[in-house]
């Protein structure tokens, strides 16, 4: 347990950071064409943002600061706009968008006893509806067609994959395997998640079909760690993040380190650098991909002096 459990705080830290914390880095927001590699800087902030979502109508990128959340434009990035939460105020990198872009789904920090939840609200704002009543549920994936959602969560001392429906209900546990499962985000066809896993001993990437069967390995590179796999909208390539072998355990996902992100088609094969970076934690939790396939966003840091 103690191998895994800095990975899945991580997440959750970030919800409780002081103002002083909070400034200790400068965050870059940034663009990638996933093609090229080439880089375009959106925005800076003289203090800690974390993982973007690119809303399916392209206007507007989404990130969590400060346990909340914000949206700007990519286009004229200008003063961000706050999406009003409300009670929902310390929510963490775990965020996702449904494919028809009218909600968007949140892990918060309930008040009660700090632990990460899920909850979902309308894009535009409103009052959370809380989805997973048992603690701790990070959230990841939710299907294209609406009606389910994936997430980590720890139970009975493991960490797995479950999905449960939008509106509420029974939770379903996908994965079994002893070790840390997490990442769980759905293909846009509905018909795999993909996720990552610890369980051949270093963290890879992972697919299965949407009940949770054939689960599949997909990444077999023995000098690296990688961490979330996000499919773009037409299905084609996955990025995902990677850690340098022995520089952190293989179920640790931290921030501050030399990390790369990298692309692979999604029927498998070899993956291929794109950008190296500093970051790590909050670079690319969640899908950022542009609705034209050909750009995802992420975030860079630099330690401020």
């Amino acid at each position: 347990m103690k191998k895994w459990i800095g990975t899945v705080l991580c997440a959750a830290l970030t919800i409780g950071l002081t103002e002083a914390q909070q400034q200790q880095v400068i965050s870059v927001l940034e663009i990638c064409d996933a093609s090229t590699g080439e880089r375009t800087v959106i925005k800076e902030f003289p203090y800690l943002i974390e993982a973007p979502n690119w809303t399916v109508d392209g206007q507007w990128l989404i990130y969590n600061s400060g346990g909340k959340l914000y949206k700007l434009s990519p286009d004229q990035p200008g003063e961000p706009q706050q999406i009003a939460s409300d009670f929902a105020t310390r929510c963490n990198n775990d965020h996702v968008l449904s494919a028809d872009g009218q909600r968007i789904a949140i892990s918060h920090g309930t008040k009660e006893d700090g632990q990460s939840r899920i909850y979902t609200l309308p894009l535009t704002g409103g009052k959370p509806q809380l989805i997973t009543p048992i603690a701790p549920s990070y959230l990841h994936g939710w299907s294209p067609d609406g009606q389910y959602l994936a997430y980590c969560a720890e139970r009975k001392g493991n960490y797995d994959v479950y999905v449960i429906p939008a509106d509420g209900g029974e939770e379903q546990r996908l994965t079994t395997a002893e070790g840390l499962d997490d990442g769980p985000e759905y293909a846009p066809d509905g018909q795999h998640i993909w996720f990552n896993s610890v369980r051949s001993g270093l963290m890879q990437v992972w697919r299965m079909k949407a009940d949770g069967s054939e689960q599949t390995q997909m990444t077999f590179d023995e000098t690296r760690n990688a961490w979330f796999p996000h499919v773009s909208p037409d299905g084609k390539q996955v990025v995902f993040i990677t850690y340098y072998k022995g520089d952190l355990e293989p179920g640790q996902h931290l921030a501050n380190k030399n990390v790369e992100l990298r692309v692979m088609p999604a029927e498998g094969g070899e993956s291929r650098l794109l950008v190296k970076l500093f970051g790590g934690q909050g670079t690319i939790n969640v899908n950022s991909w542009a609705p034209d396939s050909r750009r995802f966003a992420f975030v860079s840091y630099r330690l401020a002096k």
